[in-house]
């Protein structure tokens, strides 16, 4: 689903220059009120975010763990207590125990 920008207007209808994202279907009418205060508020046009070959959203999909563990690539993440988990990859430990001091 698209996040649509809105600007909330004053009492004469101009904006204010305060802006919030909204996330809702294209097919949804634009708000006429801020959902949470009941203010006034119009949509603002801005630019799409289309995801090209060198965009966060491809670079994120390049990256995800399953892809790396098809392309043969083992993934450890870091976990709260100092340890790693494998999350991508079939080769090496399930987890790293933390190291000690």
């Amino acid at each position: 689903m698209p996040t649509y920008v809105y600007e909330i207007l004053d009492r004469s209808g101009r904006g204010t220059g305060r802006y919030f994202e909204c996330v809702q279907p294209m097919s949804d009418d634009a708000l006429t009120k801020h959902p949470e205060t009941g203010e006034p508020v119009q949509r603002v046009p801005v630019a799409p975010n289309i995801a090209g070959e060198m965009s966060d959203l491809k670079a994120k999909s390049k990256l995800s763990n399953e892809r790396l563990g098809k392309l043969g690539f083992t993934k450890f993440e870091r976990q709260k207590d100092g340890s790693y988990d494998r999350v991508a990859g079939r080769w090496g430990p399930n987890r790293i125990p933390k190291a000690d001091e």
